[in-house]
């Protein structure tokens, strides 16, 4: 499938599959999205309302690698010791990582960023003091962690071209897979999307949306 670069809203690339005329992150902004969804609304939100020591983090759909670089980049980290797994069924290439200019954007550390995607796949790698990453290569179906996370940072494509990452049974494994009261984010707002979480369990809140949506849902375990 073909794959191009494209400058987002905020200045930031992302990587666009014409096919699909689908992209990894926003066009209205990849790193305000992140920042707003992920950040934001999750790591910032979770911290605030639980006051962690150590905090377990899983993003589902690894990508480019922008939501472990922001939570990385996030002071949060350099106080709180972050265990941090990123799934992802095809990684993006090191020559592709290279074009990405997310650090100079977030004034983040460039040396951080190539390390995320240059550590080992399917073993724990420290990427600095407090923040440690396991990278697996594994489909979303296959997920199947027990009581594990605080926090997931559901970054699936979209519904539109791959709707069967955004239904019940999906959701009922990130329910498992969180401990009781961890917390989903997604950028996503669709009704389906929020039916599918609270059919398995979770408490959805609607909540405002990145530049360019309306609104997102955040989801907890009760």
């Amino acid at each position: 499938m073909e794959r191009k670069f494209i400058t987002t809203g905020d200045g930031s690339l992302t990587i666009q599959l014409p096919e699909w005329n689908e992209q990894y992150h926003s066009i209205h902004g990849a790193v305000n999205e992140a920042n707003h969804v992920f950040i934001k609304h999750g790591l910032q939100h979770y911290v605030a309302a639980h006051r962690p020591n150590q905090l377990n983090i899983l993003e589902v759909g690894f990508g480019t690698g922008l939501n472990a670089l922001v939570t990385h980049n996030d002071p949060i980290s350099r106080t709180i010791e972050i265990n941090y797994v990123g799934v992802e069924g095809y990684p993006v290439t090191l020559e592709e990582v290279n074009k990405l200019n997310y650090p100079k954007i977030l004034g983040a550390s460039k040396e951080a960023f190539i390390k995320l995607h240059e550590s080992t796949w399917e073993a724990p790698f420290k990427i600095s003091e407090y923040f440690q990453l396991t990278k697996r290569k594994q489909f979303f179906a296959e997920i199947d962690d027990q009581d594990t996370f605080n926090l997931i940072y559901f970054d699936a494509f979209g519904a539109r071209v791959q709707p069967e990452l955004w239904t019940e049974s999906i959701f009922l494994k990130m329910f498992q897979s969180l401990r009781n009261n961890g917390i989903l984010v997604t950028y996503s707002a669709k009704g389906s999307v929020r039916r599918a979480m609270e059919n398995v369990g979770f408490k959805v809140e609607r909540l405002p949306g990145p530049p360019g949506k309306r609104e997102m849902l955040r989801a907890i375990k009760t």
